[in-house]
């Protein structure tokens, strides 16, 4: 639930089309920010929608619904996102990026808070999934505790905030550069 991960998302398709075939491609989901029931402090507000602004600028196409900091009650929580992408790949692992996608649009297209579990489980519906085994798995422990483990994991291999590329090779993890306009940046190096 990163904005500038919205706005990486057309480079990042252009990147995986073009990948050699030998790189497979995982997600791992960052975290972000916790669990919060708190109302976003109206500061946070005015500069997430100012961030809002300046990636508009600076990746030129990226559209946002500022209509979302009018009709939602903002929280600082993203967790609850992270813990559908888990839900959904749970139920059907072919069904991961299409909700995190469902997520995003949601979110940053369509003025829906991704904070509320009621968002993720129409979202998760308008997928295809299965309402109650979504909601069971969007809630239960065992999504939790993956969910640290990813966390923990993509700290554990280099992750420098977000988005970010981690390349796995005979020697390790290494961190790789992109640019949020140009996939030739990424597939060069790779």
């Amino acid at each position: 639930m990163c904005s500038w991960c919205w706005a990486f998302a057309p480079t990042w398709e252009k990147i995986k089309q073009r990948l050699p075939e030998h790189i497979e491609v995982r997600y791992l989901l960052g975290g972000l920010a916790p669990d919060s029931n708190e109302p976003m402090p109206s500061a946070m507000q005015t500069a997430i929608s100012g961030y809002w602004q300046t990636i508009m600028q600076k990746v030129p196409g990226t559209q946002f619904n500022f209509d979302f900091w009018e009709k939602c009650e903002p929280r600082r929580s993203t967790y609850p996102s992270c813990r559908a992408v888990i839900a959904a790949r749970k139920q059907d692992p072919s069904k991961e990026i299409a909700m995190l996608r469902a997520i995003q649009e949601g979110y940053y297209l369509r003025a829906m808070n991704p904070s509320d579990n009621s968002t993720l489980i129409r979202l998760a519906i308008e997928q295809d999934l299965d309402a109650l085994q979504f909601e069971k798995d969007l809630t239960s422990e065992a999504t939790q505790s993956e969910l640290m483990e990813e966390i923990s994991l993509g700290r554990a291999i280099g992750a420098q905030g977000f988005p970010s590329l981690i390349l796995k090779t005979d020697e390790g993890f290494r961190y790789i550069r992109y640019d949020y306009n140009d996939a030739s940046v990424t597939l060069r190096l790779l």
